[in-house]
């Protein structure tokens, strides 16, 4: 017998897990295949930045993360720099990635330093308590036909060899950077390719914490001559994560002995390892040539690669899964258009290719960059080259750990759905955000009278938002218009009338609409003919 979903997902993964979420929270069904018997083997990610926070509250499950890792909220936040754990340390930054536990003005939830297989088991657990939504592990996807107004589809247990036949609207590969789907539909990936190799380690040390002398970081760099490297907490019960950087193209990690590396780099020859996982990688700068092909889509790092540093990959990944959901909700549903799927990669790439270039500058310094002759001897000479250490690392990296001009100022300014006003979003600058209304912009946060967050009362599809209820004006009338004619189209639209102090002069307009991934659609004073909007931003046009 012939199965039938809406969107069969390849891949369950963090971003494949997200898709389902995006989708089944909007009426959609789904099927999440995983080729792997469990989420979650290896921990290549440990920053959930503030933006992924604020969908995973946007979901219900901000909290349960919260709850769910193994290091405690109020754990520091900090990166230090030394040239060994038993070292002398070179600099520090605190609240690194905006992590501290503290309310911000500039959004709703902080970052969280949590491995990533236990995000990943709380984005399942919230998928599977959705109705609609199926997750199958040890199964792998065979083939699949697009017949332009479905797409058939071949999956295999891996266990049995048995296939099942799967009928879908869409299809969507978010299946990593080996992606089958992106082979089987033909896109190419474009750049760099392989950037340098890479060496990380899971490890049990017990007593590593308490013997280190730098106090409690999410991360420390190892810089000096003999074992450049970066380490940090995976729990507080002796689990570490260790990555040697940029390996000299001759040496094989296999021949490495990992025990050794890790003595050598943390400085304690005595130090009592259990190795737990290894994973030789290579950097990669690359990004797809097409993300889709007629009702086959591709997503994270199925389409875009970069080096991890700046901790942008999977959450990158998560964006792109919100952005495709509410889009693939919206055509399922009749009322998103034709040209509201093109958008997604109008909308997604030039954030990924921003987003590669601040990876690659991350990636350019890292502590075989840093280190100095004399930087481990005692002495003037010693004290001089820590001091010129400690100076470059607080000029070139700051940028890698004060990233939030680039998490939220994310725009999709151009987007053929984003009606311009003509004012232009501010100037890129991957560290400074500064908040804007301007159209494709992240609406502004802000905290509310009452102590919530203004995004907790944004609706599932559109909100139009009034920021200053004005007596007198004639907007009212022109308001019930416009929810009268959403309502016609089967577009999803609430209201929100807000009288808050400074809340029109943050958004710089009246009106406001708001999309479903709570970017800006649309501002102004008076709403323009309504046809005509609400054809653009719903991709009719």
């Amino acid at each position: 017998m012939l199965k039938q979903v809406d969107v069969v997902i390849v891949g369950a993964g963090p971003v494949g897990l997200s898709l389902a979420i995006e989708l089944s929270l909007r009426g959609i069904t789904c099927l999440a295949v995983e080729r792997n018997d469990r989420v979650g083997y290896s921990p290549r990610a440990k920053t959930t930045n503030v933006r992924t926070r604020e969908h995973l509250r946007r979901w219900g499950i901000a909290d349960a993360l919260r709850q769910a890792s193994p290091i405690p909220p109020d754990y520091p936040p900090d990166v230090v720099f030394a040239t060994r754990m038993n070292g002398h340390e070179l600099a520090r930054f605190e609240n690194a990635f905006n992590g501290r536990r503290e309310r911000n003005p500039l959004y709703s939830e902080e970052a969280q330093w949590v491995p990533q297989y236990t995000l990943e088991e709380v984005l399942r657990a919230k998928a599977t308590s959705i109705p609609g939504v199926e997750i199958h592990f040890g199964m792998e996807l065979r083939s699949f036909d697009d017949k332009g107004d479905h797409v058939e589809v071949n999956i295999a247990e891996r266990t049995s060899g048995a296939v099942h036949n799967v009928r879908c609207a869409y299809l969507v590969g978010a299946d990593g950077a080996r992606s089958l789907v992106r082979d089987l539909l033909g896109a190419r990936m474009e750049g760099r390719g392989a950037v340098a190799k890479n060496y990380s380690i899971i490890f049990r040390a017990l007593d590593l914490a308490a013997r280190q002398q730098h106090g409690q970081a999410i991360m420390y760099w190892m810089v000096n001559r003999d074992v450049p490297a970066l380490l940090g907490p995976m729990d507080e019960a002796g689990l570490w994560f260790f990555m040697a950087t940029k390996l000299a193209d001759d040496v094989d990690p296999a021949g490495v002995d990992a025990v050794e590396l890790i003595r050598r780099g943390t400085g304690f020859a005595d130090l009592s390892v259990e190795v737990v996982r290894t994973d030789p990688w290579t950097a990669q700068s690359l990004v797809a040539d097409t993300y889709a092909r007629g009702r086959v889509f591709l997503a994270g790092d199925a389409c875009h690669l970069h080096p991890p540093f700046g901790g942008f990959g999977m959450n990158m990944g998560i964006g792109d899964a919100v952005d495709l959901g509410w889009k693939l909700a919206a055509v399922l549903q009749g009322w998103g258009g034709p040209s509201l799927m093109d958008s997604y990669m109008a909308e997604r790439r030039p954030v990924h290719l921003r987003t590669i270039r601040e990876s690659e500058i991350n990636y350019a310094t890292v502590g075989n960059q840093l280190v100095r002759p004399a930087i481990e001897e005692e002495g003037s000479a010693g004290d001089s080259d820590r001091r010129e250490a400690g100076k470059a690392i607080l000029a070139t990296k700051a940028r890698e750990f004060q990233t939030l001009g680039l998490v939220l100022g994310a725009n999709y300014a151009g987007s053929p759905i984003v009606v311009a006003d003509g004012t232009a979003p501010p100037p890129e600058d991957a560290t400074n955000y500064v908040p804007s209304a301007s159209p494709g912009c992240l609406a502004p946060h802000a905290w509310l009278a009452d102590g919530s967050s203004i995004y907790d009362h944004f609706g599932k599809g559109f909100t139009l938002l009034q920021t200053k209820s004005v007596a007198g004006q004639p907007e009212a009338s022109n308001i019930q218009d416009f929810a009268l004619e959403a309502e016609r189209r089967k577009i999803p639209l609430e209201f929100l009338g807000l009288d808050e102090p400074g809340l029109q002069a943050l958004y710089g307009a009246r009106l406001v609409i708001i999309r479903p991934d709570q970017h800006v659609a649309w501002r102004g004073d008076a709403l323009p003919p309504l046809g005509q909007m609400l054809d653009r931003i719903t991709g009719q046009a």
